[in-house]
């Protein structure tokens, strides 16, 4: 069942150069199997909830997908999963996403909160920065503009609709956000240890960008977060 579910999600996100294909599924698949076995978690639960979180993002496939989980009922009832998990995976799969924590929804299951901290760990350290190049360079939008600042406590509604950014914009607006979102232990310890290469690595390009005052933007952003 699960193997025709990965074929099913494949056909959809293969294609995606944006940082949310297969690539990014994979990983969040394979993160959260190793945080459920940490967990005590319910391993084939969590495998579909990874393999599907993506497959009705709105970013991707518009807000009446997003809305319906039209993908996820179809590949759900394609691969004939059983109702009482067919519900488990889409109530989870409403709960997850960075939007959706802006409005105050979280995952109440083990099982989502598991997806939703491996999710955001994919957002974040070395690869969360190629994956946010990658998204940005596919919307036309730069690395770095020492012009353009971010837009702090942004709200989910103008987070959604935010076109105009940077890289550099996106790391302070949601991803040194991010561990502060873990919900499990485990997603708590790899978060950190993402973050503070993310610090570490904006810390060096910024020296090499001969951006004093983007340096100090960074120290007091960080000092700020600390005392937070």
């Amino acid at each position: 069942m699960i193997e025709e579910v990965r074929k099913q999600v494949c056909k959809l996100l293969d294609k995606d150069n944006s940082g949310h294909g297969m690539e990014h599924v994979n990983r969040v698949l394979n993160l959260s199997i190793k945080f459920a076995e940490i967990e005590n978690a319910n391993k084939d639960i969590v495998a579909l909830i990874a393999l599907l979180h993506d497959v009705d993002d709105y970013k991707l496939f518009g807000m009446e997908s997003a809305n319906n989980l039209t993908n996820t009922k179809n590949i759900l009832k394609q691969c004939s999963v059983a109702d009482n998990i067919k519900e488990q995976v889409l109530n989870a799969i409403k709960t997850i996403g960075y939007s959706k924590r802006l409005k105050g929804i979280s995952p109440t299951t083990l099982e989502g909160m598991i997806v939703s901290d491996a999710d955001m760990c994919d957002g974040i350290g070395a690869t969360g920065i190629l994956r946010s190049y990658q998204y940005n360079l596919a919307h036309d939008n730069l690395f770095f503009d020492k012009n353009i600042y971010p837009t702090l406590n942004i709200s989910a509604t103008d987070y959604m609709a935010k076109k105009v950014g940077t890289v550099v914009t996106h790391m302070f607006e949601k991803l040194f956000r991010l561990k502060d979102l873990m919900l499990t232990n485990s997603g708590k310890k790899e978060a950190l240890e993402r973050h503070n290469i993310m610090v570490l690595f904006l810390y060096h390009f910024l020296e090499e960008e001969n951006v004093p005052e983007w340096i100090n933007y960074l120290d007091n952003y960080l000092n700020e977060d600390k005392s937070n």
